[in-house]
């Protein structure tokens, strides 16, 4: 039984957690269609699959511009499988409908850094897959990012996949559509010199890092993430706020496309999460550290509705982040929560790639770096230890790894489930984040056996992973680079933990 599901055509840049899903869509007897690279890499991990040609009948032509814009790939996934004339039309013609597509596009945010105008990086027909399947969610099942891969699975296995979710899927796909096309516009249009540099706007802010400290903020032109924030309610902004805000946003923006929320506190994370609803990701990311929580910044990656307010009315924090607010949520909230500053900042202008450098200004100097952007290395996340990790395990070191991304260095985040269980940030010392983070699940009630550790930086010696394992932490993700990784990796094997190293860090001083 699968559920329907009998053909997926695959194609992606991202290779993340794709030989997972494929050895799960083979093990239920799906046929498999990829193109040449994700061909290749499939077939590498001894995967069966087969090549587009077999549906198109056509070869690759243009140097790979021409591959799958083609009726027997484009007819199977656009066919209503309710419409007997869509039927007839496939049988007549002989081709075969697709029930399940998989893409995600040319890398060209990468090769803009590269590039004034990458025009080989434009992709065509990923976006033309994507956009025919979310327009036929109701026969098709569309996968448009890995976060993806897990929610689609266990709604598969249980037999669950319902018009919701399908038409959630395909809501997220169209999103990645527009935010694809937005990027490119945004490069031609800057190539073209149409979008000229305009003079910041300046706004006073109710005081600084302190109440003695004044303080104001620059607003680029033309207003992208904060900048362009709409301030719904509440008290006027500090400096304090709008940094906690920026954190917060990086954050759950960094999580993906299933409802995130993310609780900052003096620009340090104190709970993260992914749910199926926001107000479900609020509860788990609270439940984290609720005493830390008290006064920070709650941020979501989606929009916040009437469930979360009403999620919220027990709760003190300063700043709410979202997307955007649904009218009835801010009727609640400016009755409910006076003070709280209610900040919308629309998805479409939240695009921190569009800034490929960073400033922090010293005594006397400007220190400049290049931001850091993006999770390239999960392509090439590698085990160490003899124990594998398991799918679900795996999916818990991606979560926790974007999210140590977040907390400061020296950095130790652990969870399970997708949420948060306890952070150390902030200490000299790697053991004593280890030390604090074990506490604070501790004294949140949460049960660490199990649970999975991220670590911003390599561990120096085996005394950190050695505190994780007697809390009960099973796998721990880590970058490596020590001079003492063997002995790092030997002592994980002695205590039965899965090791895996990822190869960069996300170190945050």
């Amino acid at each position: 039984m699968n559920a329907g599901l009998r053909r997926a055509i695959l194609s992606v840049t991202d290779k993340s957690g794709l030989v997972e899903l494929a050895h799960a869509l083979v093990a239920r007897d799906v046929q498999l269609f990829a193109s040449g690279g994700t061909a290749r890499h499939l077939r590498d991990a001894g995967l069966e699959v087969s090549a587009i040609e077999e549906l198109t009948q056509f070869p690759e032509i243009l140097a790979g511009r021409v591959k799958t814009l083609h009726p027997g790939v484009l007819a199977g996934v656009l066919a209503d499988k309710s419409n007997a004339e869509h039927r007839a039309d496939l049988e007549q013609h002989e081709l075969a409908e697709i029930d399940l597509v998989v893409v995600n596009f040319y890398a060209f945010e990468d090769a803009a850094r590269r590039q004034t105008l990458p025009v080989e990086a434009i992709d065509i027909g990923g976006p033309t897959l994507v956009r025919a399947a979310a327009k036929n969610f109701d026969s098709v099942v569309i996968l448009t990012h890995p976060s993806d891969y897990g929610e689609f699975l266990a709604a598969w296995q249980q037999g669950g996949l319902d018009v919701d979710l399908r038409r959630s899927l395909a809501a997220r796909a169209f999103e990645r559509v527009a935010e694809y096309d937005r990027i490119i516009a945004d490069r031609f249009a800057c190539a073209a010199g149409e979008t000229p540099q305009a003079a910041p706007t300046r706004t006073t802010l109710r005081y600084g890092e302190n109440p003695h400290q004044s303080a104001e903020a620059l607003c680029e032109q033309p207003a992208w993430g904060l900048g362009a924030l709409q301030q719904s309610s509440g008290e006027a902004l500090s400096y304090n706020n709008l940094v906690d805000a920026d954190a917060a946003l990086d954050l759950v923006y960094d999580l993906g496309k299933r409802p995130a929320c993310a609780i900052i506190k003096h620009n340090n994370a104190c709970g993260a999460a992914l749910g199926s609803t926001a107000r479900g990701a609020f509860s788990a990311a609270l439940a984290c550290d609720p005493v830390s929580a008290f006064g920070g910044v709650v941020a979501f990656n989606c929009s916040v509705d009437a469930d979360v307010a009403d999620a919220l009315r027990g709760h003190f924090f300063e700043v709410l982040c979202a997307p955007s607010v649904s009218a009835v949520a801010r009727e609640m909230l400016q009755q409910k929560k006076k003070r709280l500053r209610v900040l919308e900042v629309p998805r479409q202008t939240w695009c921190p790639r569009e800034q490929s450098r960073t400033e922090r200004r010293l005594h006397g100097m400007t220190l400049i770096q290049d931001r850091d952007h993006g999770f390239d290395e999960l392509a090439h996340l590698e085990v160490v230890t003899q124990r594998q990790p398991t799918p679900d395990e795996r999916e818990d070191a991606l979560f926790l790894w974007s999210v140590a991304k977040h907390v400061r260095s020296n950095a130790i985040v652990i969870g399970s489930g997708r949420r948060t269980l306890g952070i150390g940030a902030g200490q000299m010392s790697r053991v004593d984040s280890c030390e604090i983070a074990v506490h604070k699940a501790g004294v949140a009630g949460h049960d660490l056996r199990g649970s999975v550790a991220a670590s911003d930086a390599f561990f120096p010696f085996p005394d950190g992973v050695e505190r994780l394992a007697e809390a009960g932490v099973g796998v721990v993700v880590q970058p490596g680079g020590s001079k003492r990784d063997a002995e790092v990796v030997s002592a994980a094997d002695g205590l039965g933990i899965t090791m895996l190293f990822t190869g960069r860090r996300h170190f945050r001083h």
